[in-house]
């Protein structure tokens, strides 16, 4: 028989306290938007999604959902478990994506502007939809790291997939893309819905939120800034 010592120390500790702590011990903060991957172990993230399963079901119970009887709700819990854990809210949790990037050997100095992407993500007040999208300007200089177009929308679906904030969420997208870019300029205008009050409260579905970020040369030049937003074809109402 094993004695109590061979055993680990948080040995029947629901994996979400043994995340907890350790983020904690290192001071990390883990609020809904923060990305705590590198907190994760490996296999913890499948026993995330056990205990977030069993936990939903424990809420599908209080709500009073026969999910014994009724067929359609009968594996409701874990789909639910599966798509925060692994799809809308996979930004908490997943490492940031691989992202090759080049030196700017042609010295491209002129405005490039990506987008529409399209955004999805859910704020963090009541876990309902926010659909949108987004178009980034940047002003690269000879020291700037040129990236894919498509990488920009993978930078900003990683992102976007955890519980937001709208103004937040941009401006954590432009921190990430000036860090892995280093451009004299960066914008960013996000258009989305949100569906919290499409879905609920004043079930108004035609209002949609724009906000903006503006860095370094289209923060100083209101030309630069001016031709950003004349090319961007957002919608009309």
């Amino acid at each position: 028989m094993k004695d109590r010592s061979d055993f680990p120390a948080d040995a029947g500790l629901p994996v979400s306290v043994k995340i907890r702590e350790r983020l904690q011990a290192a001071g990390r903060r883990f609020h809904a938007n923060d990305n705590i991957a590198d907190c994760i172990e490996p296999g913890e993230l499948e026993q995330l999604l056990d205990e977030v399963a069993a936990k939903m079901q424990d809420v599908l119970d209080s709500l009073v959902i026969d999910t014994a009887r009724d067929r359609n709700s009968a594996d409701t819990a874990r789909r639910i478990a599966r798509m925060y854990v692994g799809e809308v809210f996979s930004g908490r949790y997943a490492p940031p994506p691989p992202v090759t990037d080049f030196p700017n050997g042609e010295r491209l100095n002129e405005l490039m502007i990506v987008g529409p992407i399209t955004v999805r993500s859910a704020c963090s007040h009541h876990f309902c939809p926010v659909m949108g999208r987004l178009w980034i300007g940047v002003m690269p200089n000879q020291h700037t790291n040129v990236i894919g177009l498509s990488k920009y929308a993978r930078l900003a679906e990683w992102i976007m997939n955890r519980p937001q904030i709208q103004e937040e969420a941009v401006m954590q997208l432009a921190d990430l893309i000036e860090r892995k870019t280093r451009p004299d300029g960066l914008a960013i205008v996000m258009e989305a819905t949100h569906f919290c009050m499409a879905w609920r409260g004043i079930k108004d579905t035609d209002s949609r939120m724009i906000n903006s970020v503006m860095r370094g040369a289209f923060l100083n030049n209101a030309t630069l800034r001016g031709e950003f937003l004349s090319l961007i074809p957002r919608k009309t109402p």
